[in-house]
């Protein structure tokens, strides 16, 4: 006798989306997994751009949209979240609409392979499973940042579930059996990075439920192709591990000291960047390879200053229940 799927959930918040909501759709529109089993819960968290009207023609079209006949009519709930600007706080609003027994997570920038979800799903055929996190890898880049946080997989769920205070999974491919968030709550609402990890440590630590990796669950991730984008995204590791400090006594990154840095440069300088140099006119070294250590001080600085300018406030810690 065939065994019934489960119904899923799946959840995206979304803030000014609408250059990548039309990717995303279509991309949720070619999942494999039964259509019948799966609604898709796309909550708009006060944006100021055209989401609105997007996710409201998304939720009321009868056809797939594009004059393509082979994407799958899906069901899409429009939801929104206007109190509180948080991802986290979109995503609780979603849990709290959502009527399927697993719960997955993604984001509007990222584009998930057709058979994304059903390949997230398959570990929770095993009882104890609880969350299952699938792997994130980098949309193609252009920019020479885009192509070294892509040589260097810096999205991969592979560094996460290595924590090494703790496994856990990042939101941008995530899933969570819905009667966790009864027993451990929701996602702190008023957090704004650090939920994913937080969420699962606190399933971790105070239930006896699994966490799983399926690396064939995968989600396209489009990288940061400038470096003030770059920044801002180690930045926000920095205060994420600050916050994570704060709440479970995480250890604190070492920060990069300035006579640190000099003599890192000195050595690139001196020594890395003529013998890349001699690799790359032979096509054994690229660009990246030549201007790696460059990159990394960057990132170090970034993340330190973010690390040391976070406060976690107390409104954050609050954990919002089911």
């Amino acid at each position: 006798m065939e065994t019934t799927l489960p119904k899923v959930s799946v959840i995206v918040p979304i803030y000014n989306g609408e250059a990548d909501l039309p990717d995303l759709i279509s991309c949720l529109q070619a999942q494999t997994y039964p259509t019948d089993r799966v609604e898709y819960l796309l909550v708009d968290n006060g944006s100021s751009d055209r989401t609105p009207s997007i996710l409201q023609a998304a939720a009321a079209s009868d056809s797939p949209g594009g004059g393509n006949e082979k994407l799958n009519k899906i069901n899409i709930r429009h939801l929104t979240e206007n109190k509180i600007q948080s991802s986290y706080a979109a995503r609780n609003t979603g849990i709290r609409a959502a009527t399927g027994e697993i719960i997955a997570f993604t984001d509007v920038d990222c584009r998930p392979e057709p058979n994304w979800l059903q390949n997230l799903i398959q570990p929770f055929a095993d009882s104890s499973v609880g969350i299952v996190a699938g792997e994130v890898e980098g949309l193609p880049g252009k920019t020479l940042l885009e192509k070294y946080a892509d040589s260097y997989n810096v999205l991969s769920q592979k560094y996460t579930l290595e924590h090494p205070f703790c496994p856990y999974g990042q939101t941008a491919n995530l899933a969570i059996r819905r009667e966790i968030f009864q027993q451990v709550g929701l996602f702190r609402p008023y957090m704004t990075t650090g939920g994913d990890a937080d969420i699962c440590w606190r399933i971790q630590r105070e239930t006896s439920w699994q966490i799983s990796f399926a690396p064939t669950a995968i989600v396209k991730h489009r990288h940061r192709s400038t470096v003030a984008e770059f920044q801002k995204q180690w930045r926000r590791y920095g205060r994420s591990n600050r916050y994570l400090h704060e709440l479970y006594g995480v250890t604190l990154m070492t920060e990069l000291k300035a006579t640190e840095t000099f003599y890192r440069l000195v050595r690139w300088l001196l020594k890395e960047l003529p013998v890349t140099s001699v690799k790359a006119m032979i096509g054994k070294a690229t660009v990246v390879d030549l201007l790696n250590t460059p990159i990394s001080l960057l990132n170090s600085q970034a993340r330190s200053t973010g690390q040391r300018d976070a406060k976690l406030s107390e409104e954050a810690k609050i954990i919002e229940r089911l």
